[in-house]
């Protein structure tokens, strides 16, 4: 953060700036603070535990202040906006290219839910709309995101789901997943994987129609396509990210 900018012509934020700026590099005692930002001893102790109890700031194991939560979560919730304004012409494009219904999941506890959409104008399509919940056992959505969780998480979501650990390694080789048939009879789906700036799997892009147009091999015909979908939200959310 850059200081230079001068005040802001409200006192305690621009003091309240300054304590997240000292511990933007690491952790920090309250004489480190104290040396870091030119406040009072007081002040800075003020300051830091005011914002320890919006979970701004937090304590290490040492009882050193360091950088709380709460960013970390308005961060996230920063980047789904930036991901959301950048998902509709996307989707959209991935749309037209491929002929089917496009739609965007994001992982929520052990459901998925469908963030963005955009539908096929006319004839057999599989309507997702924005707002749906699908369970994380089925579909190459949710192959996609579940298939690069952490070792503990993933073996506890195979409990149940239609498809495999095999399956799955298959999906992080391939870099992308298909299913026929497995959310809902007679569909079939091609995800991808949007990762964060950070390179985790944030999101899946899918298109998803009848298994009478996208066969029983969809991801020879879709994958190119939904990958490099995939990969244009991935490059804006790194772009914004940075």
């Amino acid at each position: 953060m850059d200081n230079s900018s001068g005040s802001s012509g409200v006192g305690v934020l621009d003091k309240a700036a300054l304590v997240l700026s000292a511990l933007e590099s690491g952790p920090a005692t309250l004489a480190g603070l104290v040396a870091a930002t030119g406040l009072a001893r007081p002040t800075a102790h003020r300051l830091a535990v005011a914002l320890e109890h919006h979970r701004i700031v937090a304590r290490d194991m040492q009882g050193r202040f360091i950088l709380g939560p709460r960013l970390a979560e308005l961060a996230a919730a920063a980047g789904e906006d930036r991901l959301l304004a950048t998902a509709g012409p996307v989707l959209t494009h991935l749309r037209d290219v491929t002929g089917e219904s496009a739609q965007l999941y994001r992982r929520q506890g052990d459901m998925r839910i469908c963030v963005a959409a955009a539908e096929r104008l006319s004839g057999l399509r599989d309507t997702v709309p924005v707002g749906s919940t699908l369970p994380m056992k089925a579909g190459s959505a949710a192959q996609i995101l579940m298939a690069w969780e952490e070792p503990e998480r993933l073996h506890r979501g195979l409990q149940g789901a239609r498809f495999t650990a095999t399956a799955l390694s298959g999906v992080r080789r391939r870099g992308w997943a298909q299913s026929i048939g497995e959310r809902e009879p007679g569909v079939a789906s091609v995800s991808a994987p949007v990762r964060g700036p950070s390179n985790r799997v944030v999101a899946a892009v899918s298109v998803s129609g009848p298994i009478e147009r996208l066969t029983r091999h969809p991801g020879r015909m879709h994958a190119q396509a939904v990958i490099d979908a995939a990969g244009r939200l991935s490059e804006a959310l790194r772009r914004n990210g940075s």
